[in-house]
């Protein structure tokens, strides 16, 4: 059975985790969505476009097994205002479902109060972000933690990466 995947960006984000993961994701085989704001097509902080299949409205736990979260400081921070992908990424950690994110990713996670108790990284500036929603944040370039995969900075991608299709496709 085909992994279905979807990235959930919005309007900053970091281009190199956003398209990094989206040519690794359709390299592996995964049916990918890409989730924005009313399903808006989005550029990254260099003007990357991020072209949605769907609206974060749209988005359903039921149709996923794995869900990614891009930084850059602005389109997590703008992403994590929208209540629908708040309650979905809270209800695809209580589906033990795979919860990705990478740098201010991570954010998006705070929001969904999903953090307490488990063990994350993400770019250094969101430490205490972190800490303070009750995570264990480590200075690693990886961290996997149950059904959460993070990652630090756009330099981690294929570590980070590396982990996320390991988790679907147990050879690579």
């Amino acid at each position: 059975m085909q992994t279905r995947v979807v990235i959930i960006t919005g309007p900053g984000f970091q281009d190199e985790e956003y398209v990094y993961p989206y040519y690794r994701l359709l390299e592996a085989g995964m049916a990918l969505e890409v989730a924005t704001k009313d399903k808006a097509i989005v550029h990254g902080k260099y003007g990357v476009p991020a072209r949605a299949t769907m609206a974060t409205a749209d988005l359903n736990v039921n149709n996923f097994d794995l869900v990614v979260l891009p930084g850059g400081f602005e389109a997590p921070d703008r992403v994590r205002l929208d209540a629908r992908v708040l309650e979905f990424v809270r209800g695809m950690n209580e589906a033990s479902k795979v919860v990705a994110a990478i740098c201010h990713g991570p954010w998006i996670m705070v929001s969904a109060r999903i953090l307490k108790g488990r063990k994350v990284t993400g770019y250094m500036s969101i430490a205490e972000d972190l800490r303070n929603a009750g995570a264990d944040y480590i200075d690693a370039p990886l961290v996997e933690d149950g059904n959460f995969i993070t990652a630090p900075h756009y330099v981690n991608n294929p570590t980070f990466m590396a982990a996320v299709v390991r988790r679907f496709q147990p050879k690579i």
